[in-house]
């Protein structure tokens, strides 16, 4: 049987629409809670090619929410794009996966979603929400927006030069502790799956050629309350990235070499765009000190009562601090400057 058949047979998508989503490509930015998810709904539907971006690895706390993701993928310290790849490949084998451990910045936004038909957004910060608007709008690509946090919900279609962007709702981005975190405030299951269930669909209409059923609104629901509400968003023509075209999260190239990363006791250190690291090298020169873990993508070593995490790009986690400085400086001890 024809595994899209159900797909095919409603009339909306029909034979012309499943051509179009098999032959698209989709960027995905983020594969946690609502990208496992997303990613879930993109390959059971039969997109062609999805790239997965994804900075982060696996740990036992994810496992309520990150659907793609088991118990396994915690023990073998995978991280979460290279796991999703391999759920993917047992799910829909025809699907070609790109999988990208990387931390999606102003050095390498613009290449991960030039030749996407769709961006998907999964990420958990406005950082990454504001710099993907710039350069989805500078380069005319269409992207979902979608938010989660405790049991409440919003998600936005946006069409560069067809509807509001991200910037024309959210001018600004909000100061830090302004707002709830799934840290913070929790996250429930139920919320994530409808909320990526919300921007899934707004993308198998674009995805399938039907941009006129798309929502037009930012959409936001509450599980827990059982509320829907849709409100209706306008392009502003003054707007600093879709009307004066104006791109200052690309532009910002200075920032982001240490990143606190909310709730979890952790700091992001980030290394010069396109540095590589050899973690066999590395692994030998740290296993004098105390044990070492590595796999194909990532090394863990657990120094003075923190948690170091290395990828191949040279971007490391350290858990057990979210003093920047700190970080840093356990970085350079014991990865290099």
């Amino acid at each position: 049987m024809d595994r899209y058949s159900r797909q095919r047979l409603f009339a909306p998508i029909g034979d012309d629409g499943q051509k179009r989503i098999s032959a698209a490509r989709v960027t995905l930015v983020g594969c946690g809670a609502l990208g496992s998810h997303l990613a879930q709904h993109l390959v059971r539907a039969g997109v062609g090619r999805l790239r997965i971006c994804d900075r982060d690895f696996v740990e036992l706390d994810n496992l309520q929410r990150q659907v793609l993701f088991d118990e396994e993928d915690v023990r073998a310290n995978l991280p979460k794009a290279a796991a999703a790849a391999q759920k993917i490949a047992r799910i829909n084998s025809s699907v070609a996966v790109d999988a990208r451990v990387v931390d999606v910045t102003w050095s390498n936004v613009e290449e991960l979603v030039a030749d996407a038909d769709v961006v998907l957004d999964g990420t958990d910060n406005f950082e990454t929400r504001f710099l993907l608007n710039d350069a989805c709008v500078k380069l005319g690509r269409p992207w979902v927006y979608g938010g989660c946090v405790g049991s409440h919900g919003m998600v936005l279609a946006v069409v560069p030069g067809d509807t509001a962007c991200f910037a024309c709702v959210v001018p600004e981005l909000p100061a830090p502790g302004s707002s709830p975190t799934c840290d913070t405030a929790g996250v429930l299951g139920p919320a994530v799956g409808a909320v990526a269930s919300v921007q899934a669909a707004e993308a198998l209409k674009l995805l399938a050629g039907r941009r006129e059923a798309l929502t037009r609104s930012l959409t936001t629901l509450d599980v827990w309350t059982g509320t829907w509400q849709s409100f209706a968003v306008r392009r502003l023509p003054d707007c600093e990235v879709c009307g004066r075209r104006q791109f200052r999260f690309l532009a910002a190239r200075d920032g982001g070499a240490a990143t606190t990363l909310c709730g979890r006791n952790a700091v992001q250190i980030t290394a010069a765009a396109g540095a590589r690291l050899d973690l066999v090298d590395l692994e030998r020169r740290l296993a004098p000190l105390g044990p070492v873990r590595r796999n194909p993508f990532l090394l863990r070593f657990e120094p003075e009562g923190f948690e170091i995490t290395v990828f191949q790009d040279g971007r490391a986690i350290v858990k057990g601090t979210d003093d920047a400085s700190r970080a840093r400086a356990l970085y350079a001890k014991f990865v290099g400057a």
